[in-house]
């Protein structure tokens, strides 16, 4: 049995086939297309012909893909929607998108705000206002077919939530799409609004790749493989799953290029740096996988609160651009991206990239290196410099103490790194880093998330942390999980201080093999 793995970046489609014991059989990389399609059909034609496998035998295949993140940070292909919120009268001081770029709400048609929402420990604010909620559904009908559906607390209790989707569907027939905050986001009721009215606006994108990646599959002879998707907490999600969550999606490509170097280092807690054509990212990888962020994430200038790996990006790639004003020398951030087998100096173009610096200085050899020879010594060695301060700045980001730490090198664009970095016990370049990205999304797991607010005062802690972890593996196997294989990877127990008695914020997630 095989399973293939594809990741969308932006200068390289990678893709890799594994067997069942998850043992590399062929890797390749391949430029990305401007319609992403022929990228990855290029890709797979590739990979399938590096390993000269029996098609019917490749039973799973996943993607990691960048178009919902390019959706909402370009504007485009965002599909109407119309937001309701279940609120009156607690927020109506607030109006929905308050604080979200002028040029990224022409795709919300109306909003309404009702009666109903919970207060934190779930007594009703209000009832919820049915007629008025149908009021809105009628007025709306035929204009969309998303409906963004909001409600305070209701990661606490979501009945009033649940009722407004059974009536709009009512009135605006079965096939009506729905975004529940309480499926989505987490406590802080704006920031959940927002995740949850960008889900919406996600759906026809996550229609459009889901079904273009399994025409890609049946054209290509696949027609055994269970398709996944990957998700930005490094494991996987059903097609079905993505198209109703699309939002999950975002910044999944980081996540594979952490789980893969964890992978392939055997490293269970590191940093992880993965640098591309364009931009540099740096990861924490901690039991095997990434490290989730503590902070809100701003998604194309909208503020949002669910979950997403702590990852910082630079400017700084293989194809970044080099260039000296004044005396002082400055790397990026543009960059010649999947051009640079056409403009980068060693490829016989008139750039200096990145890429130039590391092969005039003996660092790696690419393309013709006699080509960089034109680069003055010490220019190379200032840009270095230069390099290296931005890498060492950003390791210091994301560690939590002054201890070095080990250090994993992966992506294609590696090679412009130096072998010691300060801050670094070690700095590990494992066999195949330069897909490993494809390599995450292909051995990633699935998984569960159990998250409610729970008072120690009605249910005693311990109780109360079994429950969660019974929850969270059950939620794993429904998601496609062996039982037999899974287990609890994190635990967070937060008390609320600011909530009366002793209440706490609980958060578990399992994960296990896919099935």
């Amino acid at each position: 049995m095989y399973k293939i793995g594809i990741d969308v970046g932006g200068t390289n489609t990678d893709a890799v086939i594994v067997d069942e014991n998850r043992n590399i059989i062929a890797g390749i990389k391949h430029t990305t297309s401007e319609d992403i399609y022929s990228g990855i059909l290029g890709a797979l034609k590739d990979v399938l012909r590096e390993a000269d496998i029996d098609r019917t035998q490749v039973h799973q295949a996943m993607l990691g893909t960048t178009q919902c993140t390019n959706a909402i940070v370009e504007r485009k292909k965002l599909a109407p929607v119309a937001v309701i919120r279940l609120a009156a009268p607690a927020m109506q001081g607030i109006m929905p998108m308050v604080d979200w770029p002028e040029d990224l709400t022409d795709f919300v048609i109306a909003t309404a705000t009702v009666a109903g929402g919970y207060e934190f420990d779930g007594k009703e604010i209000a009832a919820f206002d049915e007629a008025a909620a149908r009021t809105f559904f009628e007025k709306i009908k035929g204009k969309t077919q998303s409906i963004a559906i909001s409600c305070v607390f209701s990661p606490v209790r979501n009945e009033h939530e649940e009722r407004c989707a059974e009536l709009a569907r009512e009135v605006l027939g079965p096939d009506i799409h729905i975004s529940k905050s309480s499926e989505i986001g987490t406590l802080s009721f704006i920031e959940r609004e927002n995740a949850t009215i960008l889900n919406a606006a996600l759906y026809e994108v996550a229609e459009s790749f889901t079904e273009g990646f399994a025409k890609i599959l049946a054209d290509e002879g696949i027609e055994n493989a269970d398709v996944f998707l990957s998700q930005n907490d490094g494991t996987l999600m059903t097609m079905d799953f993505a198209r109703r969550y699309p939002i999950l999606t975002i910044a999944c490509g980081p996540t594979n290029s952490i789980r893969g170097a964890s992978y392939l280092s055997r490293l269970h807690d590191a940093v992880v740096i993965d640098v591309g054509g364009t931009t540099t990212d740096f990861g924490v990888i901690q039991h095997d996988f990434p490290r989730e962020s503590s902070v809100a994430a701003t998604i194309g200038g909208v503020r949002t609160n669910f979950r997403m790996p702590d990852v910082i990006s630079i400017g700084l790639g293989g194809g970044s651009i080099v260039r000296e004003e004044n005396g002082e020398i400055t790397i990026g951030p543009d960059s010649v991206g999947y051009q640079i087998t056409e403009k980068a100096l060693v490829f016989g173009g008139n750039t200096i990239t990145a890429t130039d610096i590391a092969v005039r200085l003996g660092m790696a050899r690419v393309g013709d290196p006699p080509k960089a020879d034109i680069l003055e010594q010490n220019f190379a060695e200032r840009a270095m410099a230069v390099i290296r301060e931005m890498i060492e700045d950003s390791i210091d980001q994301m560690k939590i103490s002054n201890d070095d730490i080990d250090m994993v090198l992966v992506g294609g664009g590696s090679i412009i790194v130096p072998e010691e970095l300060a801050g670094t016990r070690q700095v590990a370049k494992p066999e195949h880093f330069g897909i490993a990205n494809a390599i995450g999304s292909a051995i990633s797991k699935v998984s569960g998330t159990y998250e409610k607010l729970v008072s120690y005062d009605e249910v005693p802690r311990d109780e109360a942390l079994e429950n969660a972890r019974e929850e969270a593996s059950s939620l794993a196997v429904a998601a496609g999980a062996i039982p037999g294989t899974v287990a609890i990877i994190d635990v967070e127990d937060v008390p609320l201080a600011y909530y009366p008695g002793n209440t706490s914020r609980l958060k578990v997630k399992a994960a296990g093999d896919l099935a």
